[in-house]
């Protein structure tokens, strides 16, 4: 439908909801005034992306390829719920969603909005094919998922050419706000770097300088990329000496190899840097060829589900780095309803990769309302004002420079079973750590992200 057939003329002719989708149709911005309705003709703008044809339906559409077999599916389906109850919060007024994203009304500028959602198995190759089905087949204007930064790093790729939107949820790498950066991309969680320059003074603080320590380390981005951050801390800042950094292929099942080589090291520190499957696996490991607790572990970049997994005999008096944590709704009333809500959907305690879904989800939400449109520079735009904006941890914001959403560290140290309140009151908070202290210069890491058409 053209512009020019809204006329004073006719517009009386029309009921209010004709109105209302004739102008979504159109780019129209409808604007309430005395005795009437005032139209306002939105700049042409010329397509990008999946805009507009993404936006002129009842319904928008995310997509989210996430791990939901191998190596990292436990923590992928955690994600996956944070973004499931997100979508629901914002297309029901949810009091918490209304607080982060207050515009958003039964979902986002007058659109229903839906949840697609494939298995990337944390595998490029198969997250980028997903994405790519769901913009042919829904026209999505946001793509999610990650779980390994090696997806990452390549979907940050590929929204910048395909100009659609990108949050990647759980992404621990240096690189995906650093020199992978996009204009695209958006990153709300922790990472690497913040992880290291949190937890790095107190393990000095608690085990002193000096000190010899043994990395294991997944051999992709994330992997490299956390080791160098807390390695480079712990040796510049404590002088302890890196005897051994074991490198190996996501999807280890026998650490045998490895582990040999930590406990002919002379390590007294473990880091193991391994995530998801790999970490539980290479720690539960470790305690059976007598590592632990012989040697201290250290979780620099804490892992959902770990203890549940790996057993509390073995987190138990870890220093751990995470994003979040479910006992500190005793401290924040924001994260005290999320994780009710989230209690109650789903019958567990959310754990952090399922908030910080849920988070990434709200501000895309809110930066699209307070924007007032779909077309992706607008929102982009809206991110990079950097304006302070509400968190389940208090207030944050997003650096226009690289996309980085700087926001608090969470330090947690692992509890003993009979110091536990209940059956998931694994970690102990220790401390949280205002993101202004722990993240690098936007420039530190080399992004430089690009256009935005």
């Amino acid at each position: 439908m053209s512009q020019s057939r809204f006329t004073n003329r006719n517009i009386a002719g029309l009921s209010r909801r004709r109105i209302l989708q004739a102008a979504g149709a159109s780019g129209i911005t409808m604007v309430p005034g005395l005795g009437g309705v005032g139209w306002v003709h939105a700049q042409t703008k010329p397509a990008i992306g999946t805009w507009p044809a993404g936006s002129q339906g009842s319904s928008v559409y995310i997509a989210a390829a996430v791990p939901l077999t191998g190596t990292y599916a436990v923590q992928g389906a955690d994600e996956l719920k944070g973004w499931e109850l997100a979508v629901e919060h914002i297309n029901t007024n949810h009091p918490l969603m209304k607080t982060l994203a207050p515009k958003a009304n039964k979902g986002v500028l007058g659109k229903k909005v839906e949840l697609k959602s494939a298995d990337s198995a944390a595998k490029p190759n198969q997250a980028l094919q997903s994405a790519q089905t769901f913009i042919n087949q829904n026209k999505v204007i946001l793509m999610t998922g990650s779980t390994s930064s090696a997806v990452a790093v390549a979907m940050n790729k590929f929204a910048q050419r395909e100009k659609i939107l990108y949050m990647p949820g759980i992404s621990g790498s240096n690189d995906t706000t650093g020199k992978d950066c996009v204009r695209y991309g958006f990153r709300q969680g922790f990472y690497g770097e913040m992880a290291a320059n949190a937890i790095g003074p107190v393990m000095l603080k608690e085990f002193g300088k000096n000190r010899k320590a043994a990395f294991m380390t997944p051999d992709y981005t994330y992997g490299h990329t956390t080791t160098k951050s807390v390695l480079d801390y712990i040796t510049k800042e404590g002088g302890w000496t890196v005897v051994t950094n074991q490198v190996s292929p996501l999807g280890t099942q026998d650490f045998s190899q490895y582990l040999t080589n930590i406990a002919n090291s002379g390590a007294e520190f473990l880091i193991n840097v391994n995530w998801g499957r790999d970490a539980v696996l290479s720690s539960q490991q470790a305690k059976q060829f007598g590592l632990l607790p012989k040697m201290t572990l250290v979780l620099p970049y804490q892992i959902p589900f770990i203890a549940r997994e790996a057993g509390v005999e073995i987190t138990a008096g870890v220093l751990a780095a995470t994003d979040f944590w479910w006992t500190l709704e005793d401290k924040y009333p924001l994260a005290k309803q999320f994780v009710e809500a989230f209690h109650k959907k789903y019958g567990y305690r959310p754990e952090w990769g399922a908030e910080n879904a849920y988070v990434s989800f709200a501000h895309w939400a809110r930066m699209v309302t307070e924007a007032g449109s779909f077309y992706p520079p607008d929102v982009i735009k809206q991110f990079e004002k950097g304006e302070t904006i509400p968190s389940l941890l208090g207030d944050v914001h997003y650096r226009p420079e690289d996309h980085q959403c700087v926001r608090p560290v969470v330090l947690v140290r692992g509890k003993a079973k009979k110091d536990m309140k209940n059956d998931e009151d694994f970690w102990e908070v220790i401390n949280v750590v205002a993101g202004e202290k722990v993240i690098q210069k936007p420039d530190a890491f080399g992004c430089k992200p690009g256009d935005y058409t």
